[in-house]
C-alpha cells in the first residue's frame, strides 16, 4: 500500500466514524469532508490506477457526499455508513500492492526474462502435434550498485489474469504490476570478479515463478545469478514466446487418487526445462543483459515442492549441474534409488505443521543413503510447506497471523524466506565455490546440520 493509499484509506474512515458518532454542529463542520476526499481519490485513481481493492472505499466516500448534501444522517444512514467503513477495512485483508522484503546482500539486483522455443521437444500438454515446448525464465543477478530503471514486472498475465491463481482469485493479481521487486529491469550484470555462480529454480506444482521473487532476488544480491523457471501449462499465466497466454491443462489418470502416478507424468518435462535453461546458457546467445554473467562451472539447481523433485532428478540426470536442493518438495522419478554423487540439501518446513506423509519420508532418507556427497537436512520450525513464497505477503500484517493459522505454521513467512536464503548461501558458496563450507549461524527454531560430511 502505498503512502497515498494510506493517507486516503485512513482519511475515510476516521471521517465515517467522526460522522456517526458526532453531534449535530461537528457534522456541519464534516460536510466538506467528502470534496478533500474525492479530491484525494481523483488523485489517486490518476496516479496510481483502480484496483478493486478500493471500491468499498469509493463507496464510503460517496455515502458521506450524498449525507453532506441531505445535511443529515439518520440510524439508517449510520448503518450504511459502518458497514461501508467496515468493507472498506477489507483492504488490509487484501493489500493492493504488496510489499516484498528488501534483499539483504551488498549487491543490486538486475533482472532480465527470456521466453525461448524448444524446437526438439513437443509440447504433450496441447492436441497440437506441431506445438513445441515453450521454456521461460527470469533472471536475476548482481548489477552495479548505481544502476538505474524500472523495476521488473512481478508477474506474467496482468490484465488478463485466469479465473484462478493457486488457491487465490486471479483479479486479486491484476493490480500486482506494481509490485517493487527490488530488480531492475534490463539492467546489465556486474562482473567485478567474474562471471557469477548459476542457481536453477524450479517452481512448486501450479505456482507461478513470480511467487519466488523474494527469494531469489535476495539470493541474487548476495552474488548468483538465479534463473528461476516458469513451467507452461502448470503455472497458473505463462506469457509464451508468441505472446500468447499458456494456463494450466490438467488430464489427471484413473484409480490415482493422490495424484502420484500423474505427478510422475509431469516431473520429466520439468526435467527437460532444467537442461534446455543451461543449454541456452551455455550457448551465450541472446541472453541480452546477462551475457558474460553466467559461470557455467558452478551450477547448481534448487526448487520448492514438486520444484524440489524437479531439482533432485535433473541433478541425477544433467551432469554439469553441480549441486542441488529440494525446499519442502516430494521426491519423484526413482530419483530415491540412484546415487547421485553430489552435494545436497533438503530444507523443510515444521514437520508438525505439514504433516509430510511417511512416502516422502522414506524417500529422503533412501537418497541420502545413497547419496555419496555432502548432505545436509534442515527442519524450520512454525514455517509451512508455503512459507517459502510470497503468499503470506500478498495479506496485510493484520491478516497475516490468520492466515499463518489456515496454514498452520506460525513463524512469519519474511523470516522464513530469510532462514532459507542463508542456508541456501552457505550450502551453495561450499558447493560452488572455492570456500570451505560456511556453517550458518542456526536461529532458534531450526533445527537439522550435516547428514553426510
Amino acid at each position: 500500500m502505498s503512502a497515498l493509499d494510506a493517507v486516503l484509506l485512513g482519511s475515510a474512515l476516521l471521517a465515517a466514524v467522526l460522522w456517526i458518532f458526532a453531534g449535530e454542529r461537528l457534522k456541519r463542520t464534516l460536510r466538506w469532508a467528502p470534496v478533500t476526499l474525492g479530491v484525494l481519490a481523483g488523485v489517486q485513481l490518476v496516479t496510481e490506477g483502480y484496483y478493486w481493492q478500493f471500491l468499498p472505499l469509493y463507496v464510503l466516500i460517496a455515502l458521506m457526499a450524498v449525507l453532506a448534501l441531505r445535511g443529515r444522517a439518520g440510524w439508517l444512514s449510520r448503518t450504511a455508513l459502518g458497514l461501508a467503513a467496515l468493507a472498506s477495512l477489507g483492504v488490509w485483508a487484501v493489500l493492493a500492492v504488496p510489499v516484498l522484503p528488501a534483499p539483504k546482500g551488498p549487491h543490486a539486483v538486475g533482472s532480465a526474462t527470456y521466453r525461448w522455443v524448444d524446437a526438439s521437444r513437443r509440447e504433450d500438454a496441447t492436441d497440437d502435434p506441431a506445438d513445441r515446448r515453450n521454456v521461460v525464465a527470469q533472471a536475476f543477478y548482481p548489477t552495479a550498485p548505481n544502476a538505474r530503471g524500472p523495476h521488473s514486472v512481478y508477474m506474467d498475465g496482468i490484465g488478463r489474469m485466469p479465473p484462478k491463481v493457486t488457491l487465490l482469485p486471479g483479479f486479486i493479481f491484476e493490480s500486482f504490476g506494481r509490485v517493487q521487486t527490488h530488480a531492475l529491469a534490463g539492467a546489465s550484470v556486474s562482473t567485478p570478479k567474474g562471471p557469477w555462480p548459476v542457481v536453477i529454480f524450479s517452481p512448486g506444482y501450479g505456482a507461478p515463478r513470480a511467487f519466488y521473487t523474494s527469494l531469489a532476488a535476495d539470493l541474487a544480491s548476495r552474488g548468483f545469478v538465479v534463473m528461476v523457471l516458469d513451467h507452461p501449462y502448470e503455472s497458473p499465466a505463462v506469457e509464451l514466446a508468441d505472446g500468447s497466454l499458456a494456463t494450466p491443462i490438467e488430464r489427471f489418470l484413473p484409480n490415482d487418487p493422490d495424484r502420484t502416478r500423474y505427478m510422475e507424468t509431469r516431473i520429466q518435462p520439468r526435467v527437460g526445462d532444467v537442461s534446455y535453461a543451461l543449454d541456452r546458457l551455455a550457448a551465450g546467445r541472446d541472453l541480452g543483459p546477462l551475457g558474460g554473467g553466467a559461470d557455467l562451472q558452478r551450477v547448481a539447481v534448487v526448487g520448492h515442492s514438486f520444484g524440489g523433485a524437479t531439482a533432485a532428478l535433473a541433478l541425477a540426470r544433467d551432469p554439469r549441474l553441480k549441486a542441488g536442493a529440494d525446499v519442502d518438495g516430494m521426491l519423484y522419478g526413482g530419483v530415491e534409488a540412484v546415487s547421485l554423487g553430489r552435494p545436497f540439501l533438503v530444507i523443510e518446513s515444521d514437520r508438525g505443521v505439514t504433516k509430510h506423509p511417511q512416502l516422502y519420508l522414506q524417500r529422503v532418507e533412501s537418497l541420502f543413503g545413497r547419496l555419496g556427497a555432502p548432505a545436509y537436512r534442515y527442519e524450520i520450525k512454525g514455517a509451512n510447506h508455503f512459507s517459502f513464497t510470497d503468499a503470506e505477503l500478498f495479506f496485510a500484517p493484520p491478516a497475516r497471523p490468520l492466515t499463518r493459522r489456515i496454514f498452520g505454521g506460525s513463524r512469519p513467512s519474511a523470516q522464513t524466506l530469510r532462514i532459507t536464503a542463508d542456508l541456501l548461501e552457505s550450502f551453495l558458496r561450499a558447493s560452488l565455490t572455492a570456500q570451505a563450507g560456511v556453517q550458518p549461524q542456526l536461529p532458534p527454531g531450526v533445527v537439522g546440520g550435516p547428514v553426510r560430511p
